[in-house]
């Protein structure tokens, strides 16, 4: 009895665990977040908390692990390779420095993956998030200063929500993973529950006022229905429609986010708020570098040309911290080398992914190809892959390892 009472207790903790270490990937901690309140050794205990307990479990697990991660070898490389670009990057120290952002989402990933089945990840994530959302009205109604932007700065949104993500876009976005995870939640779980926590995000991103995440969660949900109630089971022509509907969907998304741009933009160039002369800067001078690019956030460095430059191809004089795209970040950190890897890896998870959903009657199996599809459209007009200690590398290193994985679901026939 006391052992099986110990086993309930060790099993709670690593849940614990895993809500605290996404509640840190997600922002929650940031320095215009909680961190802007909390001291700042508490900060650091937390960070420092995450990777070093993700990887002794990870090396306690060691079996298990290596299992997992030999899944896909083609993220293991793209890892590898951008842990070992220092080597080429003008700015080593930052390129080494800023790498253990790597080393701790990778091992809190495959720690998830090893650890938790894709109902368990589901569960956990939504549970996350509904705290984050709890959280965030807490900030905002109590400390506006901390939750709430002010009007100052060069880039204010008075009034806008951010609460606990330190930015407005960042609670937004934050919320559309809320609202994909509770849609996605068992069928055990509570009805009350879930319809709660999905209209809870719902709330928080319209007052986030984050045009982006309010475009991105319609077209999502309207998704997730669509993946819902049309699955034509055993058909390999389902992979080309769904890519079809990917590519769709981040058309779509600049579309809808931008359509006053784009209106107003008739007759001269329109830029998507600076975003497509930064663009043109920045893979202008990976033409320089194309292969393995200019190392893991070497291109961005502090007082580095290149973000100068393209800070002026703006116009602003403000220097910009990345690229507001994940795939050319990507590039520039890693080249087509590292890029190829991670779309080999992405493309082939996408149609597990769709064998997956389309092969059972469960919420939670719909969550990878819910989350893949996220994953793309967010980073057309962000950069949400590897940059960072950030949520959304550490569900896909997650969602990956997961679902690559020997299954009892049928292929795929012509």
């Amino acid at each position: 009895m006391k052992k099986k009472t110990l086993s309930k207790f060790l099993r709670l903790a690593e849940k614990g665990f895993i809500i605290l270490g996404l509640s840190f990937f997600s922002g929650v901690f940031g320095v215009h977040a909680l961190g802007a309140v909390l001291p700042n050794f508490v900060v650091t205990l937390v960070r420092f908390s995450v990777w070093g307990i993700s990887t002794i479990l990870v090396c306690l697990f060691w079996k298990s692990t290596i299992i997992t991660a030999g899944r896909d070898k083609l993220l293991c490389l793209l890892t590898v390779l951008a842990l070992l670009s220092f080597v080429w990057s003008e700015y080593p120290d930052f390129t080494s420095f800023n790498a253990r952002d790597i080393l701790m989402m990778t091992s809190f990933g495959l720690y998830f993956a090893t650890r938790f089945s894709l109902k368990e990840q589901v569960q956990l994530v939504a549970c996350t998030l509904f705290i984050g959302s709890f959280l965030s009205t807490i900030v905002a109604v109590g400390l506006p200063s901390v939750g709430i932007h002010q009007a100052d700065g060069i880039e204010s949104h008075p009034g806008a929500w951010k609460g606990v993500y330190g930015h407005k876009n960042g609670l937004g976005s934050m919320m559309v993973l809320s609202s994909l995870t509770f849609l996605a939640l068992p069928k055990e779980n509570s009805t009350l529950y879930k319809w709660a926590g999905l209209s809870f995000s719902l709330v928080l991103m319209l007052v986030s006022t984050s045009r982006t995440s309010l475009v991105l969660s319609l077209l999502l949900i309207l998704l997730m229905v669509f993946y819902r109630n049309f699955r034509w089971k055993g058909k390999i022509s389902v992979i080309f429609i769904d890519i079809g509907i990917l590519i769709l969907g981040c058309v779509a998304l600049l579309i809808f986010t931008y359509w006053v741009e784009l209106l107003t933009g008739l007759g001269r160039d329109p830029t998507l708020t600076g975003r497509t002369p930064l663009w043109g800067a920045a893979l202008a001078r990976l033409m320089e570098r194309p292969l393995l690019g200019y190392g893991y956030a070497a291109f961005w460095a502090p007082k580095s040309k290149y973000a100068i430059e393209a800070g002026h191809a703006i116009g602003s004089g403000w220097v910009p911290p990345h690229a507001h795209n994940g795939l050319i970040d990507l590039l520039l950190d890693v080249g087509f080398i590292g890029l190829s890897l991670f779309l080999m890896s992405y493309f082939t998870t996408f149609a597990q992914a769709l064998k997956r959903a389309y092969a059972t009657r469960n919420p939670e199996d719909l969550w990878p190809l819910a989350y893949l599809t996220f994953l793309a459209m967010n980073n057309v007009t962000e950069s949400y892959l590897m940059r960072l200690a950030n949520l959304y590398w550490v569900l896909f290193i997650t969602i990956v390892f997961t679902i690559n994985q020997k299954s009892k679901f049928k292929k795929l026939t012509l």
